[in-house]
């Protein structure tokens, strides 16, 4: 396909501006997509806010925008499993296949992996993009590409479930509730875990959490939220807990509230990158820590919980913004974190 595309470039911090660019042609063994959605991820927000994470450094013009999804128009000559019409979810991470983490397959660790918005690779707030076909996951018939830009953040809520054993029986608690401690309760749930969770200090995103099913919420700016667990657990403690909220008082919460030989399963980043914990408690507990890195074979299961109405994916979104208005979308979540628990970009009607 020939012509020229949108993209919505952060052109320096907290500063968007739009380019046209050519729309890329597939390699022999990608499909080019036009895209519907792509979800605005609490990274993307980081980045715009601050400039970087971490390591990752932003160098304007940058694209923002991992969590896509989109019906894909052109196929790369080596490509047999889908054609033009699909709808697709997009797995954001192309990584070389070859490392030893690439072999024992735990490709989310591998060092060479290109990702998404995650500098220096450009995202996709823009209309097309070429993709490896692999990586791009039919959706049935009954799931939206809306729910198909959703995939991505909810897979790392399934990984963390695996990654915490989330099983029938279990009492868990969800330490944060803004999209992925959303859909990490969700994954809870769909695992059968009998009791959940969600905590948080704004309403709203308690209101969301009780809207897609979690057993109950706890306000932390008003209830002592551990005793509240004691409380839940007939004194106990929780089975499972996931911590999404990447603060020191959460982190700190979850060893206390955490039952002995339970586990502890990290997924939020604090915005230092250390947290100190009360250790000797989490000792005396034979407590195991688990920690979350985007997540691994993960797609079709997300995909097919959603396609069987497990999964309230389309509920998590809260506003949803056009392509055109990509700058007001980003300074908005920024800012409006107490009403906007998830917003999407439309890129095409």
């Amino acid at each position: 396909m020939e012509g020229t595309m949108k993209v919505a470039v952060m052109t320096d911090i907290q500063k968007m501006g739009f380019e046209e660019r050519p729309i890329p042609v597939p390699k022999d063994n990608e499909v080019l997509v036009k895209l519907d959605y792509v979800g605005i991820c609490g990274s993307d927000l980081h980045y715009y806010e601050t400039g970087a994470i971490g390591d990752y450094v932003v160098k304007p013009p940058f694209v923002l925008g991992h969590e896509p999804g989109g019906v894909v128009v052109e196929v790369g000559k080596d490509v047999k499993h889908l054609k033009a019409g699909d709808k697709v979810a997009l797995e954001p991470g192309k990584t070389c296949g070859h490392c030893e983490f690439c072999r024992e397959g735990k490709y989310n660790l591998c060092p060479d992996v290109v990702f998404f918005a995650t500098p220096p690779v450009d995202g996709v707030f823009q209309e097309y993009v070429a993709h490896e076909a692999d990586l791009c996951f039919k959706l049935p018939e009954n799931v939206s590409t809306l729910e198909g830009a959703l995939i991505e953040p909810l897979a790392v809520g399934f990984h963390a479930a695996v990654q915490g054993d989330a099983h029938l029986g279990q009492k868990a608690v969800v330490m944060g509730a803004g999209c992925i401690g959303l859909v990490s309760m969700m994954a809870l749930k769909a695992r059968g875990v009998s009791e959940v969770y969600v905590v948080d200090v704004m309403d709203k995103r308690l209101e969301k959490a009780m809207e897609l099913g979690a057993t109950g919420v706890i306000n932390g700016m008003k209830e002592d939220v551990v005793a509240k667990v004691k409380e839940l657990t007939d004194g106990k403690g929780t089975d499972l807990v996931i911590e999404t909220a990447g603060t020191e008082i959460t982190s700190r919460q979850s060893v206390l509230m955490a039952k002995k030989g339970s586990v502890i399963v990290f997924v939020g980043y604090s915005k230092t990158g250390e947290v100190t914990l009360p250790m000797s408690i989490a000792l005396d507990k034979e407590l195991t820590f688990k920690t979350v890195f985007r997540y691994r074979h993960i797609y079709p299961m997300a995909i097919q919980a959603v396609a069987d109405g497990k999964i309230n994916l389309k509920g998590i979104v809260t506003d949803e913004f056009s392509l055109d208005e990509a700058d007001v979308a980003m300074e908005q979540s920024m800012k409006n974190k107490a009403d906007i628990v998830k917003a999407v970009i439309r890129i095409h009607d």
